[in-house]
């Protein structure tokens, strides 16, 4: 496993795509969650998931601290 490290992803509002995106010489998006608002999703990084997209309003947390996004 690439990282054992987790993030959590909570839905500020219905509706906020999270989309992995996947490792190696060719990134391509290869799974997608929909949360609705109150919703959490706990994921990590793994050896096929490089980077993580959140679309819409959502409070993500790791290591390195909190993140809002200001849509």
């Amino acid at each position: 496993m690439a990282n054992q490290d987790f993030f959590v992803i909570k839905a500020k509002e219905d509706g906020v795509n999270v989309i992995g995106l996947t490792r190696g010489s060719d990134t391509r998006f290869h799974h997608s969650e929909k949360l609705d608002k109150g919703e959490v999703m706990i994921a990590q990084f793994t050896d096929h998931t490089s980077a993580v997209k959140v679309r819409g309003k959502a409070v993500i947390q790791t290591s390195h601290g909190e993140i809002d996004t200001e849509v």
